[in-house]
């Protein structure tokens, strides 16, 4: 009878761990970025688990609570997350602060920078470590076929090489003049504009490769595609595409950061996956999906 007991009572253990286990892998984190223009709320991917869970761990201990976005770039992103920001003085450039360690890259070709994505922040380091605390979140903006296509800087230099040569000084000088009038972006719309006779003078091609999957994303949603594969992207915004925008549209002074404070507090909230697909919209990968 001992034995039987036993065998029952060590069955029931398991069955119960596995549905513990299973009720527990029915959730996720839902992230809510309170701001004065409204609140921003994400989810942060499973396939990034070090950066979902070191985010998640922060955000529960208090860490983000009243720091600013002290990184303000129209049409690019808002960058927040250093803990020298809060209750900085104003006029201070910041983003140099963070919890005294870096994460490893996590990088996956299918999380990209678009519209809403949630992004590390980091140095320069050849590893491309994410910083412990500063992250992202992109605007961006919606791109032409063209556009992703196109090598700028390649196209610049074939520009540069066809006005050093004699036989093309009124177009040098017509280029000269609008950069000088207008500025640099309308001195690249003119060069892209001129694309087709600058390759034919100079014998070159300025096409490049863009993916595929990558093009219907940027061409419709939008976002900021040159970030791709150089910086993780660890989270979504599921709710609040428009508080980004506004964030994004205050004024600046030096270092980008906003004339006004633009304050935040940041919580966690477990919910059943199901209930933020039906609430929200998000849907969960297949190969997750719970």
């Amino acid at each position: 009878m001992r034995k039987i007991s036993n065998s029952i009572l060590g069955a029931f253990i398991a069955v119960f761990l596995m549905a513990a286990s299973c009720k527990n892998s029915e959730k996720d984190s839902l992230i809510t970025i309170k701001t004065p223009y409204g609140d921003i709320k994400a989810i942060l991917y499973d396939e990034t688990p070090l950066h979902k869970e070191n985010f998640i761990k922060l955000a529960k201990e208090g860490f983000y609570d009243s720091l600013l976005f002290h990184r303000v770039i129209k049409e690019f992103m808002i960058q927040t997350g250093d803990p020298n920001s809060k209750n900085a003085a104003s006029g201070i450039p910041l983003g140099s602060g963070g919890p005294g360690y870096q994460i490893p890259a996590e990088f996956q070709k299918h999380l990209i920078h678009e519209k809403g994505a949630l992004s590390a922040a980091r140095t320069n380091n050849p590893e491309k470590k994410s910083s412990g605390s500063q992250f992202y979140i992109v605007q961006g903006k919606v791109w032409t076929e063209n556009e992703l296509t196109l090598d700028m800087n390649k196209l610049g230099m074939a520009a540069q090489q066809m006005m050093s040569d004699p036989q093309y000084d009124s177009v040098k000088q017509m280029l000269i003049s609008i950069y000088e009038q207008n500025g640099p972006e309308a001195y690249g719309n003119k060069l892209i504009e001129m694309k087709e006779f600058i390759c034919d003078a100079m014998n070159t091609q300025v096409n490049k490769d863009f993916p595929k999957e990558r093009m219907e994303v940027y061409t419709t949603i939008g976002g900021s595609p040159h970030l791709d594969d150089e910086y993780t992207v660890f989270g979504k915004v599921i709710e609040g595409l428009n508080v980004i925008d506004s964030i994004a549209a205050q004024p600046t002074a030096r270092g980008d950061r906003p004339l006004e404070n633009i304050m935040m507090i940041v919580t966690v909230e477990e919910m059943k996956r199901k209930k933020i697909t039906k609430e929200y919209g998000y849907e969960y990968p297949v190969a997750t999906e719970k």
